[in-house]
């Protein structure tokens, strides 16, 4: 017992460093109630990730339902490449020009925020900085070696790193990411910035279970339903054994 609870501590820890990339984590807002703030993520989404990354899981439709957006408003602000209402949010790209210009297909993303986690993402898309060495110019604090580019640096700008040494148990001396300061500025501040990437996270973490917030409202109801029934199953439970007790 005390060799696997060693082990599973390891295995922990390593998986926490490889999901970190040696950086903390930034805590996302999620309020899946919040229509404006997932209207908002859907405009990111389709601008800034769907020529890229697909969401097939996800119908315009039902986007549409859930985040109260006529589908007229789908078919002419979030639709681009002629498809329609009832489709799932796919690319045009073709997977073999992608392998061509990025090294890899790039994966879809209908559950991404449910594998990786909210905070991960919301950090992930706030991390890009320069980086020469790399093919488009920019890494990822989070996902080093990223073989994306900075697709919302008209936004955030362009951040340059700045690099921290720290002393290791064992003596030896690492060189590791401090902080990420911005070098060129974008459209928008660090706290609109912020705001824009928390709106699409909440609205990712929808598109990972759109179920969830009819579920939710759902099952409201079906508790109150069963406090009630429970108070008439007492009084029904009282009027039938009155004579026996």
């Amino acid at each position: 017992m005390k060799k696997l609870i060693i082990i599973l501590l390891v295995l922990c820890s390593s998986s926490a460093i490889a999901a970190g990339g040696g950086i903390p984590l930034q805590s996302a807002t999620i309020d899946l109630g919040n229509k404006a703030s997932l209207q908002r993520g859907a405009k990111y989404f389709v601008n800034y990730c769907l020529s890229c990354h697909s969401a097939k899981q996800l119908r315009y439709s039902r986007m549409g339902e859930d985040l109260a957006i006529s589908p007229e408003l789908v078919e002419l602000n979030l639709m681009f490449t002629g498809e329609k209402i009832f489709d799932g949010m796919t690319i045009a790209m073709r997977a073999k020009d992608a392998e061509k210009w990025f090294g890899v297909n790039p994966p879809d993303l209908s559950l991404t925020a449910r594998s990786r986690g909210a905070d991960w993402l919301y950090t992930y898309l706030k991390s890009f900085y320069i980086d020469e060495s790399r093919p488009f110019g920019v890494n990822n604090a989070l996902f080093p070696s990223v073989g994306m580019p900075h697709v919302l640096a008209d936004l955030q700008g362009l951040q340059r790193a700045v690099y921290k040494d720290v002393e290791s148990d064992d003596g030896t001396v690492r060189t590791v990411i401090d902080k990420l300061v911005i070098a060129e500025p974008g459209r928008m501040n660090e706290k609109e910035f912020d705001a824009a990437m928390n709106d699409l996270v909440n609205f990712m973490t929808y598109m990972g279970e759109p179920a969830k917030m009819e579920r939710e409202r759902l099952g409201g109801k079906v508790l109150f339903f069963i406090f009630i029934m429970l108070i008439i199953f007492y009084f029904l439970k009282k009027e039938y054994w009155k004579d026996i007790h």
